[in-house]
């Protein structure tokens, strides 16, 4: 391309370049990003993204970065809103578009929140299951624990695409491949519409209905979902004897609040 026909694409600050987008239904989306260079996070964590807003100004929210720590792009997961201020127009991102990301990454559903345990859930609801997408491709995950149990609740069967199609490839993953398959059970439910295990899974944990040993002291949760999934998994974990932990004081269990309110 010559001087006379070249065209000039604007930069965003802190911007990254989209290199591939997926539509799982009509709600749901995941798309991935060109990596900063300099950016370093732990699995679980989440950064700012957005799109610069009419006014000049950019529009920001948190989001969950759900691949791993060592993965060369980042992918994130999430909700279309019709008319959400981001959302309606971040789900119409193509390959080569730019998004805007600010590198700080932060947040509580890190393992070095956790104190050792024997037995590890991983308790989401809808897009909340993208830190943990993150966290079950970490090598460090399994290392850490015996068991790793990933629940994920939706309200329709197409909505399980996503996590589905993670567990399914973790066994072809060369670098977590052999112990997922040994270590990770995957429980996914809906509330909505039949499947094979349907209701809200504070319900099945209390009904004992998963197949599982009842929460015990050597057992440690993960929660990211709505505010009432999150002040329900809290009670439960409260009941078992766990302590809320966080970064600066490993406990029994950790809630993300960043995506709620």
């Amino acid at each position: 391309m010559n001087e006379m026909t070249a065209v000039s694409t604007p930069v965003l600050p802190d911007a990254q370049t989209v290199t591939e987008v997926k539509h799982w239904t009509d709600r749901l989306f995941s798309f991935r990003l060109s990596r900063p260079a300099s950016l370093r996070f732990r699995s679980g964590e989440f950064v700012m993204i957005g799109l610069m807003g009419e006014t000049g100004r950019a529009l920001l929210r948190a989001y969950s970065i759900a691949s791993p720590s060592w993965d060369e792009t980042l992918e994130f997961y999430s909700i279309k809103v019709p008319d959400g201020p981001l959302t309606s127009r971040l789900q119409h991102i193509a390959v080569g578009d730019q998004v805007i990301l600010r590198p700080k990454p932060v947040g509580t559903l890190v393992l070095d929140a956790l104190l050792p345990g024997k037995r590890l859930f991983l308790v989401a609801t809808g897009t909340g299951i993208a830190p943990f997408a993150s966290l079950v491709r970490d090598p460090d995950i399994y290392a850490r624990y015996d068991e790793v149990i990933l629940t994920h609740t939706c309200r329709d069967v197409a909505d399980l695409a996503y996590g589905r199609t993670l567990v399914d490839g973790l066994a072809e993953d060369l670098l977590v491949g052999e112990e997922a398959s040994a270590k990770l059970r995957y429980i996914p439910t809906t509330t909505r519409e039949a499947s094979p295990r349907m209701g809200r899974i504070t319900d099945l944990l209390r009904e004992s209905a998963l197949g599982l040993p009842d929460l015990g002291a050597d057992d440690r949760v993960m929660i990211c979902g709505s505010l009432a999934l999150n002040q329900e998994m809290k009670a439960i974990c409260e009941a078992a004897g766990l302590v809320e932990g966080a970064n600066s004081a490993p406990g029994g269990f950790v809630v993300e609040k960043a995506f709620v309110g």
